[in-house]
């Protein structure tokens, strides 16, 4: 009987999925209504086991992140196309991935103070580790900024670890595909700024 996904593509250890959620905190954070996804990408935040983060009150999908429903998350690590050409044996082209999936529930953070807290908390963890800039609860924008968000907190139910990094291949062709990820990332980023900007 095959496995799918297969063992050797999966990855349990708790600290490492805190790891990729911590170093890549943008989020695809999915609700269902009446059979239909509502999608919105927003950093979130890892605390205690569980997610924080904050949005628009008036995107539709803030009706559903309360009330104990239920939310998928999905945190996109690196990712590239590997060729056969890296190898050292023969093999076929394949895509490598690192993604974490969550599911949970969500309530809804109604206290502006709480509010207010988790994003100086979320700006605090993004500035690290220079902490360049600091937000300040007196700060007079934030004022007015905290009338048109709704905060919420996802309590994390499963955890799900998809990290396809060529394990199946010799400890040579392992560390190539490695080495290709990260060159695969760098340049494709420089490049695609280059096309858009």
């Amino acid at each position: 009987m095959t496995h799918y996904p297969p063992p050797h593509h999966q990855d349990n250890n708790l600290d490492h999925l805190i790891e990729v959620i911590k170093t890549y905190p943008l989020a695809t954070l999915v609700s269902v209504k009446d059979n239909r996804p509502l999608i919105t990408h927003l950093p979130l935040i890892y605390a205690e086991g569980k997610l924080i983060g904050h949005l628009d009150k008036y995107n539709p999908q803030a009706d559903l992140l309360k009330d104990g429903n239920d939310v998928t998350v999905i945190f996109t690590g690196p990712q590239c196309y590997i060729s056969p050409s890296i190898y050292s044996t023969t093999q076929l082209p394949t895509w490598n991935y690192i993604m974490v999936h969550l599911t949970g529930t969500v309530q809804e953070i109604n206290d502006p103070e709480r509010i207010k807290e988790s994003m100086i908390d979320m700006t605090s963890f993004l500035e690290a580790p220079e902490h360049r800039y600091k937000l300040e609860a007196d700060n007079p924008k934030m004022k007015q900024f905290i009338n048109y968000v709704n905060g919420f907190e996802i309590d994390i139910r499963t955890w799900e670890g998809k990290f396809k990094l060529s394990q199946d291949k010799n400890p040579t062709d392992i560390e190539n595909a490695k080495n290709e990820l990260i060159r695969a990332n760098q340049e494709s980023i420089k490049t695609l700024l280059e096309r858009i900007f």
